[in-house]
């Protein structure tokens, strides 16, 4: 069902993006900040379905605030030109990463119990053919 979602969702962002205008180079860095924010969002709403602790409020406060969090730090960089959203993108790459190892181990070890539970009954069937 989420692989359907996901694909979905490719389908759809492709189609977007072919037919929509081009964002300004001023406006391109925080777009990236917010997109990088979303993600985490996603990647640690999926982490805590799999942990079964997900909440819908929670989830929907932290991609919102994550973002705008983010764009205010591009901003405030800026001001101060300094670079503050490089710390931003650290984090938050971290963060989806360290639940994408969640996310994987997660499915790595249900496939194994999968491939396990066949192998056993496989043999259970041998046994069972061979007396």
């Amino acid at each position: 069902m989420i692989f359907i979602a996901i694909l979905i969702g490719c389908i759809l962002g492709a189609i977007i993006g072919m037919n929509s205008p081009m964002i300004s180079y001023t406006y391109s860095s925080y777009l990236a900040i917010a997109i990088i924010a979303a993600l985490d969002s996603v990647f640690g709403g999926i982490s805590s379905v799999i942990k079964k602790n997900f909440d819908l409020k929670i989830f929907i406060s932290g991609f919102f605030g994550n973002a705008i969090l983010a764009i205010l730090l591009t901003i405030l960089g800026q001001k101060l030109n300094v670079d503050i959203y490089l710390a931003a993108i650290v984090v938050f790459v971290w963060r989806m990463f360290m639940n994408l190892g969640t996310i994987r181990r997660y499915y790595v070890e249900k496939w194994s119990s999968k491939l396990t539970k066949k192998e056993s009954k496989d043999e259970k069937t041998k046994n069972i053919a061979s007396e």
